[in-house]
């Protein structure tokens, strides 16, 4: 005869993982949730901490929280850098691309000037007539290509792909000095200490030339540019 309570524990041990369910007695292994006899619950054994990194995961699923992705770009100064070749081949694909939409604008532009520059010639030729009427295509032609390269650039490496196509291509990204991704003022910074100071007349061409041999001599393989923006290019593992 008991004293006392009626009750029994829930769960109580038999030894090593084996259990007994204190509803039908029936042995049940250690995690089980429900008794595999008279399906009742084991209450008051900690079973959720079995399935607690599923739960956890799924909640952050739910509530937006980043989680890491195989091939997902680094935050950090991984130390792996782009040299001066693999920067090369980037940026003629990139050349390569932007200029397709290049050559119809140039032809959109020029086109225009064909029959008056026919009529010049068969009348009487002025040298200062047909320098005003190629100047200004020239100068609109320079302008717009040149807001097309720095919004190509700027805007790409500034995204989430924080590359041009090219460098996407070759698995390479464009990051601040803590391996961050960077903003668009910081990308247009770079691309106008880089291909903007090369286009001024005089200093453009020499400007240019250290740049480049700065990417393939500096320790973190950082270009003039990048320097002066803050900025690596590092390269996917």
């Amino acid at each position: 005869m008991r004293s006392g309570s009626t009750e029994r524990p829930e769960l109580r041990g038999l030894g090593g993982d084996a259990m007994y369910c204190s509803s039908c007695g029936a042995t049940v292994q250690e995690g089980t949730a429900f008794c595999g006899s008279c399906g009742k619950p084991i209450v008051g054994y900690t079973v959720g901490q079995a399935s607690a990194g599923s739960i956890a995961s799924g909640s952050a699923a739910a509530m937006g929280t980043p989680m890491s992705q195989p091939g997902a770009l680094a935050t950090r100064d991984t130390g792996l850098y782009a040299g001066f070749w693999l920067r090369l081949v980037a940026d003629i694909i990139d050349n390569i691309l932007l200029g397709i939409p290049y050559a119809f604008l140039a032809v959109m532009i020029f086109a225009s000037a064909i029959p008056m520059l026919r009529d010049i010639a068969t009348q009487n030729p002025n040298p200062l007539q047909i320098a005003s009427l190629l100047g200004s295509r020239i100068l609109l032609f320079v302008l717009l290509n040149l807001l097309g390269t720095w919004l190509y650039w700027s805007l790409l490496e500034s995204s989430s792909w924080q590359a041009t196509l090219g460098k996407k291509a070759l698995g390479l990204y464009v990051t601040d000095l803590q391996g961050s991704r960077v903003s668009f003022g910081k990308a247009s910074g770079r691309f106008f200490a880089g291909r903007g100071i090369s286009l001024v007349p005089s200093i453009g061409a020499l400007y240019y030339l250290i740049d480049c041999i700065m990417a393939g001599l500096t320790e973190k393989k950082q270009a003039l540019h990048d320097m002066i923006a803050g900025c690596l290019v590092q390269r996917i593992a």
